[in-house]
């Protein structure tokens, strides 16, 4: 391979690939474990959108704790997939500690790990003065800290200097599908960022997950979407499609948009009389 040609497919490899506490991953879409009807289900599912990070409620799915029954470890290989364990069902930051500690001895000393700590289980919106405790004392406790938070660029930034290797604000409530609500506060907290920011709850469809990567989203975390869909392994594949497409759509850089200001697209010059 020429010199200039090694260069370029290294420089789009690099931006294509998504860093999470210093491991690479070439998917940038996260993928729920929860809903669909079976572990066979589920496997079919995560194969189909080419996920690499798995995501995991402790309190729901068994991995290991529930001796006799289906484990998930079975149809999902932690050699094959990350984990990411997260506190789902968790209303506090003692109870989201407790369970993520326990996650790391199930699977023998593993850091990375997915924090949320709801407000009420009718919203499910993050209890954020809960969020940023917990994210406090699991950082200082060697936890590599994924933490779903509001889409509060304030709250996002402290989350940002506590320690957390990514912020991953809600689009919508959680297993809403009711998209992206608010564009411009997801903006200004990528435009802000250090870490990565993934949106993580509220994707209902494909073009959901396309307009987060091409706002400049390093990545999207979903579950619903796919696991209540009417064809989970189809929905599956389209939002792995929507999720490049939208990355080489914010890579490429969209025109600017033009109000009152039409432009043709055929030369104007050279005209026949």
């Amino acid at each position: 391979m020429a010199p200039l040609v090694a260069v370029k497919q290294d420089f789009i490899t690099l931006m294509n690939t998504l860093n999470i506490a210093g491991k690479a991953y070439n998917s940038r879409l996260l993928v729920g474990t929860g809903k669909y009807k079976d572990f066979a289900q589920t496997r079919a599912a995560i194969d189909a959108s080419g996920a690499e990070i798995i995501t995991v409620a402790i309190r729901r799915t068994n991995i290991g704790q529930n001796t006799g029954e289906p484990s998930l470890l079975d149809f999902l290989p932690p050699e094959k997939f990350t984990y990411l364990p997260n506190t789902a069902g968790c209303y506090s930051a003692d109870d989201a500690i407790r369970t993520l500690r326990l996650a790391r001895e199930l699977l023998d000393g593993h850091k990375l790990v997915k924090l949320e700590v709801l407000g009420d289980p009718t919203t499910l919106y993050p209890n954020m003065i809960e969020t940023l405790k917990a994210a406090e004392v699991l950082v200082k406790d060697g936890f590599d800290v994924m933490v779903y938070c509001s889409d509060d660029p304030i709250i996002a930034k402290q989350l940002e200097e506590i320690g957390c290797c990514a912020i991953m604000p809600l689009a919508s409530l959680i297993g809403s599908g009711m998209g992206i609500l608010n564009p411009w506060n997801l903006q200004i907290i990528i435009d802000n960022a250090k870490v990565p920011v993934l949106v993580d709850a509220g994707v209902g469809t494909a073009s959901d997950a396309a307009i987060a990567m091409e706002l400049g989203c390093d990545g999207v975390l979903m579950n619903t979407a796919i696991a209540t869909a009417r064809n989970p392994i189809l929905m599956a594949s389209a939002m792995k499609k929507a999720i490049e497409a939208g990355r080489d759509a914010y890579l490429a850089g969209r025109m600017p948009k033009k109000l009152y200001s039409a432009s043709p697209s055929s030369p104007t010059n050279g005209l026949i009389a």
